[in-house]
């Protein structure tokens, strides 16, 4: 069974630039670079939505912080430590290390 082709996001630039310039059809594109014409037009249309982003002060975000994830994680971090350090012991106790 064969996997989807993963395009590297400079190809999906320069395809969807070459879209823009309109010098081609999308058939002719999709043709020449070997990718779906639909696939073609959702590069397209993802390159105009982001352009904006591109002229905005500050354009990357920060991270979002989960604040309940984390106490999650670490409580299951916690209860971990603690199943590591009981099977240990048991460990010692039937001989190993």
């Amino acid at each position: 069974m064969s996997r989807r082709k993963q395009h590297a996001p400079a190809f999906k630039a320069k395809v969807a630039q070459e879209a823009l310039k309109r010098e081609a059809t999308v058939s002719e594109l999709a043709s020449r670079f070997g990718v779906h014409p639909t696939t073609i037009n959702q590069w397209k249309r993802a390159l105009l939505d982001g352009a904006s982003g591109v002229f905005q002060r500050g354009s990357r975000k920060a991270p979002v912080i989960d604040e309940d994830q984390i106490r999650d994680l670490h409580a299951k971090i916690g209860g971990l430590a603690v199943a590591n350090s009981f099977l240990e012991r048991k460990l010692k106790f039937w001989g190993g290390k």
